[in-house]
């Protein structure tokens, strides 16, 4: 799959399903004119998208979003396609769904668009994140998923969501954590930065307790991270092998891991060094010859 066709057909997701909703009101906002729907329909006949990234909705912001829509309606209908019967299954909106349900609604209004599986999750994975409406790992599950259904590149939808290749390579990383982490990254309690920190650490779980409890900063849990791993090595190899590395080296080797999205070592010395990059899977290995194949 070329960078073209997938850029072409992801662009004509987002200008049928997302351009002409996303500078209308939200909802509750009365003071502009609403988007026209096609129709409205029983919201019993509404099903959510299984692919949707977002999982977490917050219970007292559905609440207020619920009396909001008691008070005027919605005013921003949600985006459906069309399923067998007279059902529909959400392509952006559910969080305007639920709270028409909580707030007792029989109706909603709606766009209605006929796109595929494929189609669906593209939007329903931009819309969110556009609006900044799923947590980091919410947001690295939706990557993974458009990666492995359907081949996309990190390149492929760094351009299209309007972030860097390395936020998406960033975002993927996540996933390599356990459970416990992932949990606190979904509570809150962990941020993106901290967690990424904790990749390649020894004991990811106990390290993120560690920061949680001591309310450690990013550039701390850096800090810790770091030491683990280096005594990991040390282990390996013995601390006389390896040699200290400066401030300045291991500053480098974070950036460029946190540009790659893959673990990358320096062993510099006077006479001179070697870079290693380690990847997992010949997709991240074509993804490095063609970015080094790009600067020729």
């Amino acid at each position: 799959m070329s960078d073209d066709v997938s850029k072409r057909r992801l662009g004509r997701g987002l200008a049928a399903l997302i351009g002409e909703i996303d500078q209308s009101a939200p909802v509750g906002d009365t003071r502009s004119e609403p988007v026209s729907a096609d129709r409205n329909v029983p919201i019993e006949f509404i099903s959510r998208n299984p692919r949707n990234p977002r999982r977490q909705f917050n219970e007292v912001e559905l609440q207020d979003l619920a009396n909001s829509i008691r008070q005027h309606g919605i005013v921003q209908p949600v985006v459906v396609r069309r399923m067998p019967g007279d059902a529909f299954e959400l392509i952006a909106g559910e969080r305007r769904w639920r709270a028409a349900q909580l707030a007792g609604l029989t109706e909603i209004p709606v766009i209605i668009r006929d796109v595929d599986d494929r189609t669906a999750l593209e939007i329903a994975i931009v819309e969110n994140v556009q609006r900044s409406d799923l947590n980091p790992l919410e947001e690295a599950l939706g990557y993974e998923q458009l990666i492995a259904e359907h081949g996309y590149t990190q390149n492929d939808l760094g351009e299209i969501i309007g972030k860097s290749r390395s936020h998406v390579a960033n975002s993927l990383r996540l996933l390599k954590l356990p459970d416990p982490v992932r949990n606190m990254l979904y509570e809150g309690s962990l941020s993106a930065g901290h967690a990424r920190a904790l990749v390649l650490t020894s004991d990811p779980s106990a390290l993120a307790r560690k920061i949680v409890d001591k309310g450690m900063s990013v550039r701390d849990a850096e800090r810790l991270a770091q030491n683990d791993i280096k005594a990991q090595s040390e282990t390996k190899v013995g601390p006389v092998s390896l040699p200290e590395k400066d401030s300045d080296t291991l500053a480098l080797e974070r950036s460029l891991t946190d540009a790659l999205g893959l673990d990358v070592k320096i062993n510099h010395r006077a006479s001179g060094g070697q870079v290693r990059i380690s990847y997992k899977t010949l997709e991240q290995l074509e993804e490095i010859c063609r970015l080094l194949e790009a600067r020729n």
